[in-house]
């Protein structure tokens, strides 16, 4: 497996990315090419190259990057839009497509997390996704942030929104806060706290308001009809917090076929290590080697 740090744009803005070829290549050989989608606050240093090998080693072309804002990409710093992050998936697609050593006939989408709702969602608006894979992922983002929150909880946080964007407007920002404030499941603390367990704290955690905000318009569920006749894979994980597999069954009913629901008797994080990395990884390569071979 070779792998090569690339650069493109996506708006204007300058995005890296790794780009990841099988080996045994031939010289004007195309093969079917996978983008990877990350979650929320990730970065494709994170999870995405366990996931990117295995595609690898079944002969796939694929390109990881980070969103604009995040790892080394440019863009205003820790701006979690999801319009936005849809826009530089398919921007992704168009620099994967140029590459002399993918047929842009062949091309797939990855996500997971956050990603897991992204991947649907630029299948249903761009048909050069032949094929998609999302895993714990939902139906409208809101679930990311409402799911676990009583009545109250959510009055509270609708007035917060409100009173942090007249700020915003007035002013010209508003408070920034970290990723737990939004997410507040217990599965998504308790694996924050483990994965950085004695590492130096995290200067990344500096989100506006505004992201939970335009999450709220941001629906995937409105557009996966349009996936078909491509082929829609969705892994859900049957005791997931930040995204209950409500989500996806709703998505997998919306959607036409053809489609698939797998649903692991797991929780969110389990799907990325041990035996639920292999399986959650080995139905996503075997969903792209049916339908983009």
């Amino acid at each position: 497996m070779e792998k090569r740090t690339v650069k493109f744009f996506s708006e204007g803005s300058r995005i890296e990315g790794d780009l990841f070829l099988p080996d045994g290549i031939k010289s004007g050989e195309q093969r079917p090419g996978i983008v990877l989608c990350q979650g929320f606050t990730g970065i494709r240093a994170l999870i995405l190259p366990d996931y990117a090998k295995v595609f690898v080693d079944a002969g796939f072309v694929v390109l990881t990057f980070d969103y604009r804002g995040w790892g080394p990409s440019e863009g205003p710093k820790w701006r979690l839009v999801p319009f936005e992050q849809v826009d530089d998936i398919r921007n992704a697609l168009t620099f994967l497509e140029a590459q002399p050593q993918v047929d842009p006939e062949r091309l797939g989408v990855w996500g997971t997390s956050y990603g897991g709702g992204h991947a649907p969602y630029v299948a249903g608006v761009d048909t050069r996704v032949k094929a998609v894979v999302g895993q714990v992922g939902y139906d409208a983002a809101e679930r990311l942030f409402l799911s676990c929150l009583t009545y109250s909880q959510r009055m509270e946080l609708v007035r917060k929104l409100a009173e942090d964007r007249r700020q915003r407007v007035l002013e010209g920002a508003g408070e920034r806060v970290g990723p737990l404030e939004m997410l507040r499941d217990s599965q998504t603390r308790a694996f924050t706290e483990q994965a950085f367990k004695g590492a130096p704290p995290r200067r990344m955690a500096d989100l506006s308001w505004d992201t939970i905000e335009k999450a709220f318009d941001y629906r995937p569920i409105d557009v996966v009809e349009r996936i078909s006749p491509r082929p829609l894979l969705l892994i859900g994980a049957r005791d997931d917090a930040p995204c209950p597999i409500e989500g996806y069954e709703k998505l997998y009913e919306r959607a036409r076929e053809p489609k698939k629901l797998v649903v692991l008797p797991i929780t969110h994080y389990e799907i990325y290590s041990g035996k639920w990395f292999e399986e959650s990884s080995r139905l996503a390569c075997q969903w792209f080697a049916r339908h983009l071979n």
